[in-house]
């Protein structure tokens, strides 16, 4: 079977998303299991080879029909978007925010139109974003709005845990207006969905509480006996396995030893920091994440996008100290997942 085409995401220009593609797809096992081709800036990552000194040669194209992937070469899709003479490195900067999204839209109009088979993105800056008067939160947002989709979710997948979100990228004085019947019920819905695609038939899906304790019975909150239950009792009468609310602060244990194959988290940190706390280590002696494990995928697209877990990291970016272990990850992912079944 031929290798899928993955679209990579160069990502803010000023972080370490250059950097990471460029010893990802140096790796002879990412090679092998996809054809990327870097949508981005051909100068930056450039210049960004040199400085990791990858054995590999740039080879700039106009479209993707023009890649060719031979061994040694890493494949550009060139914006030509990026002025490394005036453009800042390791800060944020309009430029960056500017550039980052407009591979990210170059990105979604590939996949929509079938010239690539999916997108694996590098990390962006939301206050980048902002100051270029980009009007999203981040990828997810982003993602959903330039594809039309409605119906979407953030999983994060690492190697002990998956984990999909009710709410993501707002104030957390929002969730509880947001931790409605339908949308709790709508992520169910995609938590099966996605543990189908990857071949568990009848998931064991686990709801976390909103509140401590699940709410103690409405002692400590009321959502759990106004949304998320009912949520959880329409999902079960469509025939799914789900477990819940139950107390986010031995659900995620549970589902660590094996009791279940994904959890339902109602609102970002609680999601986001079991997942990396188990996938991130960080050495304080060197100064350096000596592990980052872990992908994020969004759920619901009409094509599939895998990320990397972690941000831009400007107090490393182009200092040839990033660590590329989640973008490896993302694209074997990514392959992973466009496999027939």
């Amino acid at each position: 079977m031929t290798a899928p085409v993955l679209g990579i995401t160069m990502g803010d220009p000023a972080g370490v998303g250059p950097e990471i593609i460029g010893r990802a797809l140096a790796l002879p096992q990412v090679e092998q299991a996809s054809r990327p081709v870097v949508i981005g800036d051909a100068g930056t990552m450039r210049e960004a080879l040199a400085l990791i000194r990858s054995p590999l040669a740039l080879r700039a194209v106009g479209a993707v029909a023009d890649c060719r992937w031979r061994p040694g070469e890493l494949q550009c899709l060139d914006l030509g978007n990026v002025d490394l003479a005036t453009l800042p490195k390791a800060r944020v900067s309009a430029a960056a925010g500017r550039a980052a999204y407009e591979y990210v839209a170059a990105a979604v109009r590939l996949a929509l139109a079938r010239e690539i088979d999916a997108i694996v993105t590098a990390p962006i800056n939301k206050e980048a974003l902002a100051a270029a008067g980009v009007p999203h939160s981040g990828h997810t947002e982003i993602l959903a709005k330039l594809s039309g989709t409605r119906d979407f979710a953030m999983l994060l997948m690492g190697k002990e845990l998956r984990v999909i979100h009710v709410t993501t990228h707002v104030a957390l004085r929002r969730v509880p207006d947001l931790v409605t019947r339908e949308r709790v019920l709508r992520v169910i819905r995609l938590a099966q969905q996605t543990m189908t695609s990857l071949g568990i038939e009848a998931p064991r899906i686990a709801v976390a509480g909103l509140n401590p304790h699940a709410g103690e019975e409405g002692l400590f909150g009321d959502e759990e006996q106004t949304s998320i239950i009912p949520a959880v009792e329409d999902a079960r009468k469509e025939g799914l396995q789900v477990f819940g609310p139950l107390p986010a602060d031995t659900l995620f244990s549970r589902a660590r030893g094996g009791e279940f194959d994904i959890v339902v988290a109602m609102y970002h940190d609680q999601g986001h920091v079991p997942v990396k706390t188990l996938g991130f280590t960080y050495d304080e002696k060197t100064k350096r994440w000596t592990g980052l494990s872990g992908v994020n995928v969004t759920v619901g697209l009409p094509f599939l996008r895998v990320s990397v877990d972690h941000g831009t990291a400007f107090d490393r970016a182009w200092k040839a100290a990033a660590n590329h272990e989640s973008m490896v990850e993302a694209i074997e992912v990514a392959a992973a997942m466009l496999k027939p079944a």
